[in-house]
């Protein structure tokens, strides 16, 4: 089969579309139309090398929302025909994922950013055969058609809109899944996000289901600000224009109880730690270029009996936790369709650059 895709030929360079040969999917995956893909900081980092794969060129999208076409002999949960979003990928069978935490799997890389099947087999090739790379997060979804990881599908009901689904697979979830599997905010309590993009809002939206009685929302940008206000925000601070630490202990009356710093920044990190209060959870997310390092007054932090956690995918099970989801969006508890504005695939590269530059949100793309 032949099939569009936006193919990654060089570091920081626009992604290419060109037409590629897609193989048949093989036992334990799923071939799926793909209806819309969400475009995320991920694949932004991915492209820029910030994270590292087995080489280029490369189909990324990790956040993809589509139709089952065929399922691979081993598949016996899953049918033509089946609405699907496709998310972050496992082995199933290590010590995190038999514990229900397949976000820290321990063959993560293999499994997720290596660029092909584990057997070193790709997906995609080239009118002349070359191989390009395959298995972005087990999907590779930002082509018309993929062989999808089975444990990267997973199955929604048939009336949730496919073109507002994809970013449940990644930033929504990461966001949501921080507030509510790893923080658990107590209802009436407090919570600051920095960070006003896809995934601090999603951790914003997650803090009003979660009924928490104050909810700080910390960025530069205005009409983030703004944004968040209408989402359920009590207060905002915008970082560039006051001390976001002093502003934070002011309205809490002495530190936050919990935090979550999605920018990767370091100085924004310390201003997390430091608006804790006493026996405050903080929670880390943000990706960072390699040689990024924060600083914590370590005695102090002793002293005030904080905990901090890393937070990968907002530790979901995502076959149970994107259904949650749904379910919050369908009782009018959690609208992240504020965050999204679709483009046509075809104009995918004007998608990164609206991202990056804080004019959108969270953009799709649809085939």
């Amino acid at each position: 089969m032949n099939v569009k895709a936006a193919v990654v030929e060089e570091l920081h360079a626009p992604l290419r579309i060109q037409e590629l040969a897609l193989d048949e999917p093989r036992a334990d995956e799923v071939q799926v139309r793909m209806v819309a893909t969400g475009v995320c900081h991920t694949d932004a980092v991915v492209r820029d090398g910030w994270i590292p794969t087995s080489g280029l060129p490369m189909v990324l999208g990790h956040e993809g929302a589509g139709v089952v076409e065929k399922v691979g002999a081993a598949v016996t949960h899953l049918s033509p025909g089946d609405h699907v979003v496709l998310s972050v990928n496992s082995c199933g069978t290590c010590r995190s994922c038999l514990s229900g935490h397949p976000a820290y799997c321990e063959n993560i890389y293999i499994h997720n950013f290596a660029g092909g099947r584990p057997d070193g087999s790709s997906a995609f090739t080239t009118a002349d055969g070359s191989p390009v790379r395959s298995h972005f997060f087990g999907q590779s979804s930002f082509a018309e058609v993929v062989n999808a990881s089975v444990r990267s599908v997973v199955k929604i009901p048939e009336d949730f809109p496919l073109e507002l689904a994809g970013p449940l697979g990644c930033g929504v979830q990461t966001g949501a899944g921080a507030v509510l599997n790893v923080l658990r905010l107590a209802p009436g309590g407090s919570f600051v996000v920095f960070g006003a993009g896809a995934v601090g809002l999603s951790a914003l939206l997650g803090a009003v289901a979660s009924r928490a009685g104050t909810i700080i929302a910390v960025d530069i940008n205005d009409a983030r600000l703004e944004l968040a206000t209408e989402l359920g925000a009590t207060h905002v601070v915008n970082g560039a224009d006051e001390d976001a630490v002093a502003r934070i202990h002011e309205i809490t009356g002495g530190g936050v109880q919990t935090a979550l710093d999605t920018t990767g920044n370091p100085r924004v990190f310390r201003q997390m730690i430091d608006a804790l209060g006493v026996a405050g959870h903080a929670g880390a997310l943000g990706a960072a270029s390699a040689g990024s390092e924060g600083v914590i007054d370590l005695p102090t932090a002793l002293s005030r009996g904080i905990r901090i956690t890393w937070v990968v995918e907002g530790d979901a099970v995502p076959q149970l936790f994107i259904p949650e989801l749904i379910a919050l969006h369908r009782a009018g508890h959690f609208p992240f369709d504020r965050l999204v504005k679709t483009y046509a695939f075809d104009d995918i590269n004007t998608a990164f650059d609206d991202s990056e530059s804080g004019e959108v949100i969270k953009p799709v793309v649809l085939f």
